[in-house]
């Protein structure tokens, strides 16, 4: 049962729902304006309250949580009205004399649960598909990052008013009492486990979901690839955040005949980014923290149990949450280092004979949110995408799919199911609804009507053959 606060600021929500839907783009615009123009004025805080939350540079909380967001903003501004305009559809020519058109509704209240990796990204670029929809929105952020959830509470705070955005704050239980409402729609964010829950509580309601999980994001690494360039993507990919992303790179697969080459590109990549030595490695102010001690925990088990050979790294400190970037090869396939996501720094490199043996191990795997592959022949990257599922995924790149506010970002299955970003997240939060208008008197279908006389039965025999 959900508390009485909580139901109370539901029902404003539900009160409001209306007068928010009949929202006109440039009126929504507006929202969308001063939500991009406030990020801008609170930069500094923003950097700040990340920094508290997970050590992360100002850089890195510019180029992966604010860069994002003011990207989905300004798409949707540049494209919100044609979002929002009605869209002729072809009459069949039975129905001739009718036409057809396309509206999308906003679904009303929806509920964004967001997690703690990037607090501001996954929670703000939700938002931004909520308010250019015409929504009302109830946000959820992690309990996890208490500056960042501060710095957004008086941001949010500061813009609209509490019946049509707002933020609340608790643990579990309180999740659970938003997930007893019924919501129009949730949007959740995080790990496959708690994306079951989500999806149990929304069915008693029948509302509608949209999950973005997890999962073993594989790179696939040719023989004909440009080694320097893949490891330098790949490192980069793992190390954002200090690999707490959910489209990380996870694995690497890659041909037998570059291996020990790659190994080694990966070993000059990382010195080049964070030094060449375990303490300079340790105090360099580029790499993040791990959010808390039992993730730290369970990352040090995972390397601990992983059965292979640390190539580079393999430093940890458990007092400052610091687990140094490692590459691991001869990594057993069956060690939990390879069943479970990792979301740390920890990048396991296995050696395939061929791109074959590769497409096999992924397909033998829960389908992955993001796949990457490397490789110097167009024709064979495009067969590798081909042989294999995924969300999402880069050729010749990691993680910048997620950031392109034209490509739509969700799951598969395992990895979650429904869409985000730009005119994708516009329709996740809205109702397509199909609207016939008869413009005549008389259509074709009224000769059809009962009697079934012979003449009948032979026009519908004439229609089913012909039109």
């Amino acid at each position: 049962m959900a508390s009485p606060s909580i139901e109370a600021l539901f029902a404003r929500q539900q009160g409001a729902r209306w007068r928010v839907a009949a929202t006109s783009a440039d009126q929504r615009k507006a929202k969308l304006r001063a939500l991009l123009e406030a990020l801008m004025a609170h930069r500094a805080e923003a950097q700040a309250a990340l920094a508290a939350d997970f050590r992360k540079a100002p850089e890195e909380v510019d180029l992966t949580e604010l860069y994002p967001v003011i990207s989905e903003l300004k798409d949707a501004l540049r494209h919100l009205p044609r979002w929002m305009k009605p869209r002729r559809v072809p009459t069949p020519i039975g129905l001739l004399g009718s036409a057809g058109t396309i509206i999308h509704e906003p679904r009303g209240v929806v509920l964004i649960i967001a997690p703690w990796n990037y607090p501001i990204y996954l929670t703000l670029g939700p938002l931004v598909s909520a308010l250019a929809a015409g929504n009302c929105a109830v946000i959820k952020p992690s309990e996890f990052t208490p500056r960042t959830n501060a710095f957004l509470r008086k941001l949010l705070g500061g813009l609209f008013p509490e019946e049509e955005v707002t933020l609340v704050e608790g643990e579990a239980d309180t999740a659970q009492a938003l997930l007893a409402l019924p919501f129009d729609h949730v949007f959740f964010t995080g790990s496959p486990a708690v994306g079951k829950v989500v999806m149990k509580a929304a069915a008693e309601h029948l509302s509608s979901v949209t999950l973005e999980l997890g999962g073993k994001s594989p790179v696939l690494v040719d023989a004909d690839a440009d080694l320097e360039n893949a490891a330098r993507k790949i490192a980069w990919g793992k190390c954002v955040n200090a690999g707490q992303t959910c489209v990380a790179p996870d694995y690497v697969l890659v041909h037998e005949r570059v291996h020990a080459a790659l190994v080694e590109a990966l070993k000059r990549a990382l010195v080049d980014f964070y030094g060449a030595e375990a303490d300079t490695r340790r105090l360099n102010p580029d790499l993040a923290r791990i959010i808390h001690d039992h993730h730290h925990a369970r990352l040090l088990r995972l390397l601990q149990d992983s059965r292979g050979v640390v190539v580079f790294g393999g430093e940890n400190d458990p007092a400052t949450r610091y687990m140094e970037p490692t590459l691991l090869t001869e990594v057993d396939p069956a060690s939990p280092i390879m069943q479970e996501e990792i979301f740390g720094p920890l990048l396991p490199i296995l050696k395939v004979q061929d791109m074959d043996a590769a497409v096999a191990f992924v397909n033998a795997r829960p389908k992955p949110l993001a796949l990457y592959v490397f490789s110097g022949s167009r024709r064979n990257a495009e067969a590798l995408i081909g042989r294999t599922t995924a969300g999402g995924g880069c050729i010749n790149d990691t993680l910048l799919h997620f950031a392109h506010t034209g490509l739509p970002t969700g799951g598969v299955n395992t990895s979650g199911f429904g869409k985000a970003h730009g005119r994708h997240g516009f329709e996740t939060f809205s109702n397509a609804r199909g609207i016939l208008r008869q413009r005549t008197r008389f259509s074709a279908l009224q000769l059809m009507y009962p009697p079934y006389t012979g003449f009948v039965r032979r026009l519908i025999d004439l229609t089913l053959k012909h039109f």
